[in-house]
């Protein structure tokens, strides 16, 4: 079953020496001439071999090698052209198998979350809505309206999950969109910063926002969208830089384009996570409670956006510096 490529080096192999035995043979019989024409022949016929693993070898394994990282990057169930009947081909025809089995399990990941989200959204809303009426009852007072306030906030915190996982299937299955409008990018991003700063200064956090120094034009964007993004990256800083007490905010036009910086003053990210912290599920080390969506979510709605969301930590060592590029145009 795997013998055809074996076989045929085999063969390559004895050839050779063959031939080289003979022109051995050849000169140590004073065969001058049979020699050096035994190890000319020995030579055309390495080339000829280098050129045919070259073809039938080292291609095919490099073009096996580039499917093999376009499943690992996501692109689930893509095929690779059928080899020959060798080993190779075998390979071509495990990998293509593996990328099936990937892209049904990943379909029935992505139709349970959706599912569970569903279900989730109706008994959320109603706790949420009978804490807040509960919250206003003069006679809740003390601990218990403590303990209102708790519950509010869990069911809110749990709802934000709810619509991640919402918004991750429907990025999965093509139904996530674009509502394309002329905006005011410094308005959206300042209304984020209104909307979320009071859950920050109870937090003990404290905002520093530069605006840009000229008006900027409005861009075609999703406001809604881009709101969710800015939000998330507060969110972030928040969680993950808090200890720093600190969250920059910058927002300018740069070369004919948008550029959005949120920074945190805390521990930063370590060095081996950053590649990995946009990649849909992937917490690292942190202990951070949530779904491990939300930056390949936001990732989505910028790319869409034909911009780009950068992550790294601060130059000098403290804190994580999240950029985001938006075109003019």
């Amino acid at each position: 079953m795997f013998g055809n490529l074996k076989t045929q080096l085999l063969m390559a192999t004895s050839v050779a020496l063959i031939m080289l035995a003979m022109g051995i043979w050849a000169v140590s019989h004073r065969l001058a001439g049979w020699g050096i024409a035994m190890f000319v022949v020995l030579a055309v016929f390495l080339i000829a071999v280098d050129v045919w693993f070259i073809v039938f070898v080292s291609m095919p394994l490099k073009r096996l090698t580039e499917h093999a990282n376009r499943i690992a990057n996501g692109s689930y169930g893509v095929h690779i052209e059928e080899f020959d009947e060798d080993e190779i081909g075998y390979l071509a025809e495990a990998i293509n198998g593996m990328s099936e089995k990937a892209a049904v399990a990943e379909n029935n990941r992505t139709e349970f979350i959706s599912q569970i989200s569903h279900e989730l959204r109706t008994p959320l809303t109603a706790i949420t809505g009978w804490a807040e009426t509960i919250a206003f009852d003069p006679a809740v007072q003390g601990d218990s309206l403590r303990g209102i306030n708790i519950i509010t906030k869990e069911a809110e915190r749990l709802t934000n999950m709810v619509k991640e996982l919402l918004e991750f299937t429907r990025i999965q299955d093509g139904r996530f969109n674009l509502r394309l409008e002329l905006i005011d990018i410094a308005a959206e991003l300042e209304d984020a910063l209104f909307t979320y700063g009071e859950l920050m200064r109870q937090g003990g956090m404290q905002v520093n926002y530069t605006a840009p120094e000229n008006e900027i034009p409005l861009i075609p964007g999703d406001p809604e969208r881009l709101k969710q993004v800015f939000l998330n990256l507060l969110d972030n800083a928040m969680k993950h830089g808090g200890e720093g007490g600190q969250i920059d905010v910058a927002l300018k036009e740069d070369n004919g384009k948008i550029l959005i910086t949120v920074r945190d003053h805390g521990n930063g990210i370590p060095k081996g996570e950053l590649p990995h912290v946009k990649e849909k599920f992937y917490k690292g080390s942190s202990k951070n409670r949530g779904t491990g969506i939300g930056l390949a979510v936001c990732d989505e709605i910028v790319s869409r956006h034909k911009g780009s969301l950068d992550i790294a930590n601060a130059p000098d060592g403290r804190g994580c510096v999240v950029s985001i590029t938006l075109p003019m145009n």
